[in-house]
Formats: structure tokens, C-alpha cells, sequence
């Protein structure tokens, strides 16, 4: 036996999964318990449909879900298949969801995945039941099909326990041990297991494991209608479970799988049917399995007729048995995986469905084992990345069922979140909404994406109207807010960014341990500088302003900055974190007349040589006292002026008074994006992750390999000569061609990169997108094309900023 003492809980696919995984990797002093039998314990896993469709918006998530296809397809248990590779088909009966198929498509090619846009004629063939009359059009993934749950966990199974992992069925968990802020042990009703580390992978049962260590899951289980026809005649003789591609039918809410010659129907579009986890029944009360409710036919009606519409075959069928079948949802549609942020060694695997479960458990298994996960991007998986505001009850339940409700939406990249909603305003929301702001929500806060006020100063410009999809939560007024920003001056609410403030006389060597820059300058000294992983991948990147000796202000992406922070403080009690954000506000004054509005406020030197760029002090504007930190995201002269909460309508009053007669406005999130890609400036998470290098992403600046050793160090040698990819900067001609992001980028036919973050540069007057790409197509002038929806647009590698190169604007 080797390795630490591990107990995970939960042996369905992600328990399963998880075992086989760590035991492969030489840790074997395991015990996996479950309340239920085995291979069929009772949970989600016992009763899923199987269907694995590749498809997702999120990078991470298609790599699991491809990963869990090719293991699932080299598993067998007794000869039988734990994967039946069918393939995969959306069909759409609507012209709004062909162009959806469009864009699914082009997500496929930008992670790898092949797939194929169809005809009417052509889904036929691949599925002779569909309706041709309703079909319009199909996108067919060739490598999806049918996981059998059951059989993976069986197989995964006795994997592990040839390397020595023990599993205990029949064993209900009724506490887990701690002592000193450790795991120690698992409780159940048999007995004691002692433990280093616990792995919660309850599934529908999380929150209640969880709770046993004081941590809140924000995950709810949810009922979903699982049909299952009898005989369909058009299947009649058929003796093999599947040989049609497993089917999506979003517009309705629907998916379907062969059953030899009957079918099996889902179905979404029901109303939500959330259930507490301590509701659900025990494994001896169910009168199936705990994780099935009793079908409710009137909930199923609409399905039925919608499926007869869309596979008229089954006119000539009956539906003879159905289930509610819970299964876990989380605020934003994404699993619960980490370490507890207050109790070291239990860890969690949750609201992981069988699509993504092999991927979680080798995630989860890297992660333990060496400290940081090598296969995926977990950024944003990371069960610590939520606001305490999102943990709360009920906004739990109002998103989980949300979430459930658009599970086949069609969803804008912008689309804001429901209710509840407002839950974080700024102090200046008041006057915000006096001059007809449009709010965007951003960690819950609300902010403004531009300014209904500034519409007269479109008239005059030459404005030209993106195409459809990008024109949705945009208003030509974006380009008047970004032209006016760099034509006099702008008041930017810059609340949303996350502050922490890092103090006590170990501080300085602390954040110097954290950061790939050297922090711990002298006071009033701006860093611009990253977090790594040990691997040398971006935690984040961050700005760190020296207040005080022992007092230092982190600009953070978002709490798993704070979480990161935490874990490595030094246990003797000299550096302290906290989240100062919700009692602190900030505005950013930028633009070239930014002087002018703020020098005459104050008796502070705001001059060129008296606050020169990258500098930070504290100072009065008017009767106001903020900290003032003279960089800008967009380009320009100007400052981010931070103050408390409660003098926050006071500072931008003062502010307001000044800007407006020398022309200035206020301006919004969609002016600003355009204005830091027009300057090169990265957004953590979304041109630069965790899989990413400061090298491959051009923040390579912000390492110094002189200093001392810091997190990530010895990686990064290594990776520096090993640059293979690089965040590609290309510019469109095409005023029209405005594309979001996640668009795969083509060399001739072959899609060799995807786009990150793009906008159009309301200055240089082209559209901006930047690209992951290969190197050697990442010389300037170089040609490409981005796939968009049906469109190839034509694109040229530039040379970056694409705005003053010589930073003189900033600097002035």
C-alpha cells in the first residue's frame, strides 16, 4: 500500500473514476464507501440515460468529456462494451437553432473535437425516424454515444481493486472526523475509517456530506422525465440496444436514445423540481433507488406530443415506464471540484454527470497526488471560486432551477443571469440609473455596459452596426463612450474588481514568495505582476500596490485569488488577508483631460513627475479621501481612484462636477473591452488560464527569473524554451464581422487555434481578436481565417498594442 490514507464517498462513475484514477497513479491506501450496492448504488449513476454529447461552450469541459469517450471506449466488463459509440446528432427545427448548430460547430473545431453540419436530407440518413418536414438541419459528432454507467463503474471498479483499493458497499456515512482545522476520519454505520484525506463524490447527496464539515455546496438536486417507449415499429426486429445516433432536439427540450426496438426520451422543458439532499430517501425506504421519483405524467404531455411531431413513427407507440430522475445542478452550470477552504483534507467531486465523469476523476487524481492538475483547466470548476453571496440559500435554488430551465437555451455570451438580481450595487448606482445606464451583472454586481445619456454623441460619428448576434447587448453608444474616452475623459465604475488587502510585517516576503515580479518596492510602488501554479501555469495576474511598509493593495481576478492567498499564509501569524471590495469603491478617470478634472480638486501633486505612472498615493479629492493609482486599462492618461463605500456618491459627484464641463462622460464595460484590446491589455480567464504560460500568453515581462524563488519558478525555466502556442493579436478588416470569442481560427482548412476575447476598435477602426495559435503563424502580416457561425472572416496577425506602441499617453 502506498500513499496517504484516502476515503472517497461515492462509488458511482465519479467515486469509480476517481479510484481507478489515483490507484494508477501509486496511491493504493484507499477505501471507497457507499450507502448503496455495488456496481449499482442507488444515485444518479444508476439510473442515467448515458448519453454523452461532447458539445460545450467550455473548453474544460469538452476535454473531459472527450477524455471519458476514450476511456469509456477501452473498458469492458466481461466482454460487454461500456461505450457504445452511435454518434451524436442535434437536429434544428427553427432558423434560429441551424445557427446555433452553426456556432456548437465552430466551438467542436476550436477544441478538437471533429463534427459535421448537415442537411435535412442528410439527418435522415443518419437517423431515417426524423421528420424531414421539420428538420431544417443537424450537427453530427461522430465520437459521442451511449456510456453504460452501470458497466463503467463496475469495470473502473475492479481496476482499482487489483492495484488494493478497498470498496465497502452497504456503508452509510454518518460524520466525518476532524481535528486541529484536518480530516481524521469517515464515520459510518459500521464503523470507523481513519483518513488523511476525504473525497465527497455523494453526488445528489453532497450538500449533506458536506455540511458535516461546515461547507456549503451550491448544488441542488433536481427531477428530470426519463421515458422509455414500448415497441416502435419502425424498430420492430431490431436485437442491438443502439444503432442510431443518440439525438438532441433542444428546441423542444428533448433528447432521445435507441432501447433495441423501443426508444428512451428526456426531457427539460418541465418545470423545475428541486428537492433538499435530506430529503431524499435511504437506499432501504426507496421502493426503486433513492435517486428516482415517481413519474408525473401530466408534467410529460407536451414531450409526448413533440415527439410525436418530430419522429412520427412513435404515433404507432406508448409510453410504458418513466422516472423523475434527480440529478445535480450548480449556480452557473459547471462542476464542484477542490479542497475546502477551512478544512484541510476533504476535498469534493460534485454535479459531475457521466459525460464528464472520467475526466473529474483523473482531474481530481492529478490534483491530489501532485499538487495541481496537468490534463484540464479547473479555473473555473474550482469549488472555491464563488462569492459568499452565491452560497446563500436563496439564490441557490433560483439559479440551480434556472440553470436547469436554459439547459438547451439558446444563450448570448453576454445574456445576463435572472433573479435575483440586483444583489451588489456600487455607490454610484444611483447616479447610474439617473443617466440611463444598461447593467450588466459581473460577480452580482451590477454594472453598467454603457450609458443611455451619451446617445446624442452619436450623431456626427461613423458608426457601423455589427452583425446580428454581435449586436445583442450593444448599442452604437459603446463607440461614442470609447471615442469620447480617448477624445477628453470618461468615468469608468470600476467597483466589480475584486481588492484584497495583504498586511502584517511578514507581508512584503510574503506576496514576494506568490508573485513572478518583485512587489516589495518601495512605498507607493504599482506591480503589475502574475501568480503561477507549480507547473508554471497563470493562477491569475494581479497589480500589487504598496500602501504602507507592512500594508499592501492586490487588484485580484476573483475569490480563488483570496483562496490561494489564504492557503499560503504562514502559519506564525504575521501576514493577515481580507477582503476589503464590498466596503470600498473605485472609479476609473481616464482619458487625456483627466488631469484637468482632478488636479484642481486636490492639493496633491497629480503632475507627470509628481505621481508618475505606476505609482500609487493617498490624497483628497475635494473633501473625499481615496487612494489614487495611476494606471489605466484602456490606455489612457488617468488614475483608479480608490474610496470607502460611504463616500462613494461623494467622490463621484466631485468627480462628475469636474469632468462634465471639460466634455467628459460616464462610460461603460462594452467601451472599455474595446479599449484594452485596442492596447494588447489580457483578461485572466478568458485569454489566459491555468494551462497557459507567462511566455505563450506575452506577459512573459511580468516574470523576473533574477529574484528569489517563487511559486512556479523552477517550471517556468523549463518552460521558457518551450513556446510552442502563443495570444495572437489579428485584426479584421470587415466593420460587420465583430466575432465574441471561442471561434475556431483557420490556417486554409486545418483549425489550428481558437479566439479568445474580441471587440470592435472603435480608434484604429478594425475589428480586434485575439487568438491562440500556433507560432509559426503568429508573424505579423500573416493571414488566417475565423470561423463564424457559417462566415469564414479574414484576419491578419498584427503587431501589438495596436494603440500608441510608445506609451505616450500613459506616461504623459
Amino acid at each position: 500500500m502506498a500513499g496517504p490514507r484516502v476515503v472517497i464517498i461515492g462509488a458511482g462513475v465519479v467515486g469509480a473514476a476517481l479510484a481507478d484514477e489515483i490507484s494508477a497513479r501509486g496511491w493504493t491506501e484507499v477505501t471507497v464507501v457507499d450507502q448503496g450496492p455495488l456496481p449499482a448504488t442507488g444515485g444518479s449513476s444508476s439510473h442515467a440515460p448515458g448519453l454523452v454529447f461532447q458539445t460545450n461552450p467550455s473548453k474544460t469541459m469538452t476535454e473531459m468529456a472527450r477524455y471519458t469517450v476514450e476511456k469509456f471506449c477501452s473498458l469492458d466488463v466481461d466482454g460487454q462494451p461500456c461505450f457504445l459509440q452511435v454518434g451524436g446528432l442535434e437536429v434544428a427545427t427553427s432558423p434560429e437553432r441551424v445557427t446555433e448548430l452553426q456556432r456548437r460547430h465552430g466551438w467542436l473545431a476550436s477544441w478538437g473535437i471533429e463534427s459535421r453540419l448537415l442537411s435535412t436530407e442528410e439527418c435522415l440518413e443518419q437517423h431515417p425516424l426524423v421528420n424531414p418536414d421539420k428538420v431544417l438541419a443537424g450537427l453530427l459528432v461522430p465520437t459521442d454515444g451511449l456510456a453504460k454507467a452501470v458497466l463503467a463503474v463496475e469495470a473502473q471498479i475492479r481496476r482499482a481493486t487489483e492495484r488494493g483499493v478497498r470498496f465497502l458497499a452497504r456503508h452509510e456515512v454518518l460524520d466525518v472526523q476532524r481535528a486541529d482545522g484536518k480530516v481524521t476520519g469517515v464515520v459510518t454505520d459500521q464503523g470507523e475509517i481513519p483518513a488523511d484525506i476525504v473525497v465527497c463524490c455523494a453526488g445528489i447527496w453532497g450538500p449533506k456530506i458536506a455540511r458535516m464539515v461546515g461547507m456549503n455546496l451550491p448544488l441542488t438536486p433536481l427531477g428530470h422525465q426519463l421515458a422509455w417507449t414500448g415497441p416502435v415499429p419502425a424498430l420492430a426486429g431490431q436485437t442491438q440496444e443502439a444503432v442510431r445516433p443518440i439525438l438532441r432536439h433542444q428546441d423542444a427540450d428533448l433528447y432521445y436514445r435507441d432501447r433495441f426496438d423501443g426508444l428512451g426520451i428526456g426531457y427539460y422543458g418541465h418545470r423545475p423540481m428541486p428537492i433538499s439532499a435530506d430529503d431524499i430517501l435511504s437506499v432501504d425506504e426507496a421502493d426503486e433507488m433513492p435517486s428516482v421519483l415517481k413519474f408525473t405524467e401530466e408534467d410529460f404531455e407536451e414531450a409526448w406530443s413533440e415527439t410525436q411531431s418530430l419522429l412520427p413513427t412513435t404515433k404507432d407507440a406508448k409510453v410504458e415506464e418513466g422516472i423523475n430522475g434527480l440529478f445535480s445542478f450548480t449556480t452557473d452550470g459547471l462542476p464542484l471540484l477542490g479542497e475546502s477552504p477551512d478544512v484541510k483534507g476533504f476535498w469534493v467531486a460534485e454535479a459531475v454527470w457521466v459525460t464528464h465523469s472520467a475526466g473529474v476523476g483523473r482531474a481530481m487524481a492529478e490534483w491530489l497526488v501532485d499538487g495541481y492538475c496537468s490534463s484540464f483547466d479547473l479555473h473555473e470548476c474550482d469549488v472555491n471560486r464563488f462569492e459568499p453571496h452565491q452560497l446563500s440559500p436563496e439564490y441557490v435554488l433560483a439559479r440551480d432551477c434556472q440553470n436547469f430551465v436554459e439547459v438547451y437555451d439558446i444563450l448570448h455570451p453576454l445574456q445576463p443571469s435572472g433573479d435575483p438580481r440586483p444583489i451588489r450595487t456600487s455607490p454610484f448606482h444611483t447616479r447610474q440609473q439617473e443617466l440611463g445606464a444598461f447593467f450588466l451583472e459581473a460577480n452580482g454586481w451590477e454594472r453598467p455596459q454603457w450609458y443611455e445619456a451619451n446617445a446624442g454623441l452619436v450623431e456626427g460619428r461613423s458608426i457601423v452596426t455589427p452583425n446580428d448576434w454581435a449586436a445583442r447587448y450593444w448599442s452604437p453608444i459603446v463607440a461614442a463612450e470609447a471615442q469620447t474616452t480617448r477624445e477628453t475623459v470618461a468615468m469608468y465604475d470600476m467597483t466589480a474588481l475584486k481588492r484584497l488587502e495583504v498586511s502584517g510585517r511578514g507581508a512584503g516576503e510574503f506576496l514576494e514568495r506568490l508573485c513572478t515580479g518583485k512587489v516589495a518596492k518601495s512605498v507607493g510602488s504599482v506591480t503589475y505582476t502574475l501568480l503561477l501554479d507549480h507547473d508554471g501555469g497563470i493562477r491569475s495576474d494581479v497589480t500589487v500596490a504598496r500602501l504602507a511598509p507592512d500594508l499592501f493593495q492586490v487588484g485580484a481576478n476573483g475569490n480563488l485569488d483570496l483562496d490561494w492567498f489564504t492557503r499560503h499564509l504562514p502559519a506564525d501569524g504575521t501576514v493577515q488577508v481580507r477582503d476589503i471590495t464590498p466596503g470600498t469603491c473605485c472609479i476609473g478617470l481616464w482619458g487625456p483631460r483627466a488631469r484637468e478634472v482632478l488636479q484642481p480638486l486636490t492639493d496633491a501633486d497629480f503632475s507627470a513627475t509628481g505621481l508618475k505612472y505606476f505609482r500609487a498615493q493617498r490624497a483628497h479629492i475635494g473633501s473625499v479621501p481615496v487612494t489614487a493609482m495611476r494606471l489605466s486599462y484602456v490606455g489612457e492618461l488617468g488614475w483608479e481612484l480608490y474610496t470607502t463605500a460611504d463616500l462613494g456618491g461623494k467622490l463621484w459627484d466631485t468627480l462628475w462636477r469636474a469632468a462634465e464641463p471639460l466634455g467628459g462622460i460616464a462610460a461603460g464595460r462594452g467601451a472599455f473591452n474595446s479599449l484594452r484590446l485596442e492596447k494588447g491589455y489580457r483578461s485572466f480567464g478568458t485569454d489566459m488560464t491555468y494551462e497557459h504560460d507567462p511566455y505563450e500568453a506575452g506577459v512573459g515581462f511580468a516574470v523576473k527569473l533574477d529574484k528569489d524563488d517563487f511559486i512556479g519558478k523552477a517550471a517556468l525555466e523549463r518552460r521558457k524554451a518551450k513556446v510552442r502556442r502563443k495570444l495572437t493579436c489579428l485584426t479584421i478588416d470587415d466593420p460587420t464581422a465583430v466575432v465574441m470569442g471561442k471561434e475556431p481560427v483557420y490556417d486554409c482548412d486545418c483549425a489550428v487555434g481558437y479566439v479568445t476575447s474580441a471587440a470592435y476598435g472603435y480608434t484604429i477602426g478594425k475589428g480586434i481578436a485575439y487568438a491562440w495559435l500556433p507560432t509559426e503563424l503568429t508573424t505579423p502580416g500573416t493571414t488566417v481565417h475565423i470561423g463564424y457561425f457559417d462566415q469564414s472572416v479574414e484576419a491578419m496577425v498584427a503587431e501589438e498594442p495596436l494603440f500608441d506602441p510608445t506609451m505616450s499617453r500613459l506616461r504623459g
